[in-house]
């Protein structure tokens, strides 16, 4: 044979060749007789000469039954069966065993429809060892600009999955993550950009997520992409780096006004309606002394007018008995101590009417 390499034993052996004859070593292969054999047992086989019609047609039974059974495959029930012919979609296939056309006519692509995928957008996990993985933060997709001129970092998730197979595999071009990813990071610059920073960074961020994730799906859906956006989630909304401590400060702050904004209501909310009641109270005192004041005016008129009339009527009596009561009233509680004039030499003229009215008392006392 042409790459047998028979040189007599002499130089270096040819792996293809027959080797030395002496020596007692091994012998390689003959391969035209390993090529005699093979055909002397498929025609064995095949009944007739190799190239007979009847082994042919066996031939291409076999070769036919082997093509068709490489059409077989199974739809996981996880899974959508998306049948290809000639590159073109023709249908899709349900959860089961199922058979197409072998290649090169048709093909098969099966993709996972029900698994929720999770797409990171401003930062990337990296898987440790420990019990936490270790962030990479990719500052270009997650500076944004707010409503109110002010930067903020934002990383957040985008968790999706296929809800129409063939419309995920045709309609937007691959890979589909990017599209998803370019389509996020848009909608999220511009909800971000019409949030002022403060409520970006404390109670805005529910409204930030569901805002996104409506605009991002009705965006997917007019491209006939075949997405079912699960959820948007914020997973961090930070001012730069570089000035986060002077963000923080200026939270701070925020936070101790609101606090004493809220102490100052509080107060404001328990002395109004002490100082009211205070008022009515004082208010309703005025009203009583006004009419008490007036009625005891009324009275004191009264009676003057009465003993006004009494006095025209009898001058003297009147003029008399109102000294004689006004005495009563200036003398009632005083010492009182009695002088006649004209007694005479032999009356002693003093009567000590408090030590009668004294020894008067201490005498029934004693009694």
């Amino acid at each position: 044979m042409p790459w047998q390499n028979n040189n007599g034993g002499n130089g270096p052996q040819n792996p293809w060749g027959n080797g030395p004859k002496g020596g007692g070593g091994q012998q390689p292969p003959d391969i035209d007789e390993m090529i005699r054999k093979g055909q002397d047992k498929l025609k064995s086989v095949l009944p007739g000469a190799f190239g007979g019609k009847s082994g042919l047609s066996i031939l291409i039974l076999v070769v036919a039954i082997l093509w068709g059974s490489s059409g077989f495959y199974r739809v996981e029930t996880s899974e959508e069966g998306v049948v290809l012919r000639f590159g073109e979609w023709v249908r899709t296939e349900t959860p089961g065993l199922k058979w197409h056309i072998p290649f090169p006519i048709e093909e098969v692509i099966i993709p996972n429809v029900t698994a929720n995928n999770q797409l990171d957008i401003g930062f990337r996990s990296e898987p440790t060892s420990g019990r936490g993985g270790r962030q990479t933060s990719f500052p270009e997709e997650s500076l944004m600009l707010t409503g109110d001129e002010n930067i903020v970092d934002v990383d957040f998730t985008v968790f999706w999955q296929i809800k129409n197979a063939s419309n995920f595999l045709f309609n937007i071009q691959g890979p589909q993550e990017v599209t998803i990813k370019a389509v996020a990071e848009s909608v999220m610059r511009e909800v971000i950009g019409k949030t002022p920073i403060q409520d970006a960074l404390t109670g805005q961020k529910n409204k930030i997520q569901s805002e996104t994730q409506q605009i991002v799906q009705t965006t997917l859906d007019s491209y006939g992409a075949g997405i079912q956006i699960n959820e948007v989630k914020l997973q961090r909304v930070d001012p730069p780096s570089q000035v986060i401590d002077a963000f923080r400060d200026v939270q701070a702050a925020e936070a101790d006004k609101e606090r004493f904004q809220n102490e100052a209501d509080a107060y404001a909310n328990s002395i109004i309606p002490a100082a009211r009641g205070e008022s009515a109270r004082m208010l309703q005192e005025a009203q009583a002394y006004k009419q008490q004041v007036i009625a005891a005016s009324t009275g004191d008129a009264s009676r003057f007018l009465a003993v006004y009339t009494e006095y025209t009527q009898a001058k003297e009596v009147t003029k008399k008995r109102m000294y004689l009561e006004t005495m009563e009233q200036i003398l009632s509680g005083m010492n009182k101590i009695i002088i006649d004039g004209d007694a005479g030499q032999g009356v002693v003229p003093y009567l000590p009417l408090p030590e009668l009215d004294s020894r008067r008392n201490g005498s029934n006392n004693n009694e």
